[in-house]
């Protein structure tokens, strides 16, 4: 039995937030393994968000300062360096690839926590929304992918469909719902996927990074860049993704 047919309870699960989990069509994420030249390679940008966009964009996850965000530009100044578009977090407070010491860090004055490793954090979210609800026709009505392996919540028996990194759950609602797992727990995974029903453009997070991807128009990263609360790079769809 393949992923799209996976086993499912007959009795549907419970929302996910004020988004509907979907345990019976998962049809509408199959254009994300459908489009040309596939859904991206593992590692890269169109592996976490879907291939085939005009513009890709990387916004970061800030660090933080006594539980304020803290961007990475201001951090690196600190340091005497620079954030370029494809700059990682351990290039940027001077660590190892694979440092392990989490127990210390930081630099006074200027950042105490690591960026949240996994999905899109809160804050950002928050920031990205209108601008997303900007170059869409149907904010209304919109998709969600999120990993099956989060473990504050049983998902057994509903069905994923596949992406070159995770097997992700499909859930549907508004835009402006993207935000409202919070409400059953302040430490619930947003979605790691979402799109709109008019595919104007993709958002992708994975639990192993402290960035989120987003593939759509142009304008809309030209907008991204912009937005007031974020920390933004353009990338294209074949960049790493640390």
């Amino acid at each position: 039995m393949d992923t799209w047919t996976r086993s499912y309870r007959e009795a549907g699960p419970d929302p996910y937030g004020r988004l509907r989990v979907e345990s019976a069509d998962l049809g509408p994420a199959r254009w994300l393994n459908e489009r040309r030249p596939g859904f991206g390679d593992f590692g890269t940008v169109s592996g976490v968000a879907a291939p085939g966009f005009p513009a890709y964009a990387r916004v970061l996850h800030p660090a933080a300062l006594d539980d304020r965000p803290v961007r990475w530009d201001a951090v690196a100044a600190a340091y005497g360096r620079q954030v370029r578009a494809l700059t990682d977090w351990h290039e940027v407070i001077g660590a190892e690839r694979f440092y392990q010491n989490q127990g210390e860090y930081g630099l006074p004055g200027v950042w105490d926590e690591h960026p949240a490793e996994g999905p899109t954090p809160v804050g950002v979210a928050r920031a990205v929304l209108p601008v997303l609800a900007r170059h869409t026709r149907t904010p209304e009505r919109c998709w969600f992918g999120l990993w099956e392996g989060y473990g504050r919540w049983e998902w057994e028996g509903v069905p994923t469909f596949p992406t070159p990194e995770r097997d992700e759950i499909l859930l549907s609602g508004p835009l402006a719902d993207a935000v409202s797992p919070v409400g059953l727990d302040e430490f619930a995974e947003l979605p790691d996927l979402w799109w709109p029903q008019d595919r104007a453009w993709c958002v992708g997070g994975d639990v192993d990074l402290v960035s989120t991807y987003v593939g759509g128009s142009e304008e809309l990263v030209a907008d991204l860049l912009t937005a007031p609360g974020l920390e933004v790079h353009r990338v294209t769809a074949s960049d790493r993704v640390g």
